[in-house]
């Protein structure tokens, strides 16, 4: 029997940074400290580990849990989440990202713990894999499924694909958003100003900008190409991330001849007061989610052009609040920045629909009702009293 009565949830994330780390932290944040005790369990801490820890979680690195495939490291990952399973008896397990939600799942299942979630914020596989580790990657998630009492999907389009690969049951699927910070630092005159100021941008430079982790997924390469074909020579591109790209970037900027129009910003805990510095928020990447930093660009004020992947089109409807283009394309990408760029007017209206689609939806006590919903099942409500 547990020694309290509160239901024990153990959300495991492979990194505990921004991205899907964030989202979960700000999930579980609105729930009630006395009906739930949440545990984080992840291989890399940020500094989400202090906010969750001064909410009062507890929170364990498992230095083991790494992204990139490691057969010894994996192996070692899921013993140890297995035995991490058993002794804190959760009565959920809340896998979100690829590595944590394969290992996860499977050492909850072995652990029988008795209710176990999965979030797909994107997926591991993408067009620009080769097809037979495309179809591996698949075939182990449908397995994964069977194991996955409950699916939660940011966005429609992730859920589609969810449901038409045929990784969650339409009974045990639901649809999310991500959770986006409430501070929102609105484009004016004034805070633009401020933000060129902070970055070393003059006032009259066009600034074409983008917020993520600098990695494959990101495609930075694809967004250096774009700021290299632009007819807006004078454009400013900046990045504000860092990431295990970071070193290949920075030279695929200096053979571009770009070395003086494109600024990597590093990791940076202003980003909400440095958004209003962009004229053009940019997304190269090859596959996502639903991305919180275009939310944030939205409400921000910023018109946006973004790649045509999974839920992306859940906010940026062609013409309407933003521009989509096709991965991989950075001509396209390049072509549409220019076109936003060249026409304030058409600009301005995608910033007016940009804020109306990145409304209330994206807060977190909405989701936060959403997991009180999932983890207080008839099967999860029986087994506080074990």
């Amino acid at each position: 029997m547990h020694s309290t009565q509160r239901i024990e949830v153990a959300q495991i994330v492979t990194r505990f940074i921004a991205g899907a780390g964030g989202v979960a932290l700000r999930g579980v944040l609105p729930l009630d400290p006395d009906r739930y005790r949440v545990t984080i369990i992840t291989g890399q801490g940020g500094p989400l580990t202090d906010r969750a820890e001064a909410a009062g979680m507890e929170v364990i690195l498992l230095p083991s849990l790494v992204a990139p495939l490691s057969p010894r490291d994996d192996l070692t990952a899921l013993r140890e989440l297995t035995e991490r399973c058993r002794t804190g008896r959760y009565d959920v397990v809340h896998t979100h990202s690829a590595k944590a939600g394969a290992l996860g799942r499977v050492a909850a299942h072995r652990a029988e713990v008795p209710l176990i979630v999965h979030t797909y914020h994107g997926f591991p596989f993408h067009e620009f894999q080769s097809p037979l580790r495309k179809a591996a990657y698949i075939g182990i998630e449908r397995r994964l499924a069977r194991i996955t009492d409950a699916v939660l999907a940011i966005g429609t389009g992730v859920a589609t694909e969810a449901l038409r690969r045929g990784l969650a049951r339409p009974s045990t699927l639901r649809t999310i958003a991500p959770v986006v910070e409430a501070i929102t630092v609105p484009r004016t005159a004034e805070t633009r100003g401020v933000a060129r100021a902070r970055l070393g941008i003059g006032e009259l430079t066009p600034v074409v900008g983008t917020v993520g982790r600098i990695d494959y997924q990101k495609a930075p390469e694809h967004l250096i190409a774009a700021a290299a074909k632009l007819r807006h020579t004078d454009a400013v591109t900046v990045w504000i991330g860092s990431g295990p790209g970071l070193a290949e970037a920075t030279e695929l900027v200096r053979r571009a001849g770009l070395a003086e129009r494109f600024v990597f910003a590093g990791e940076r805990t202003d980003v909400a007061s440095l958004l209003p510095a962009f004229d053009v928020f940019a997304m190269a990447s090859r596959y996502e989610g639903l991305p919180c930093a275009v939310v944030e660009a939205m409400r921000c004020g910023i018109p946006v052009v973004a790649t045509a992947v999974n839920s992306v089109p859940d906010l940026v409807v062609p013409g309407e609040s933003g521009v989509l283009v096709p991965p991989g394309r950075p001509e396209l990408l390049a072509a549409a920045i220019d076109g936003v760029l060249d026409d304030p007017r058409t600009a301005e209206r995608l910033v007016r629909q940009g804020r109306t689609r990145a409304g209330s939806d994206f807060d977190s006590e909405r989701l936060g009702e959403v997991l009180d919903q999932v983890y207080s099942t008839e099967r999860t409500a029986g087994v506080v009293a074990r």
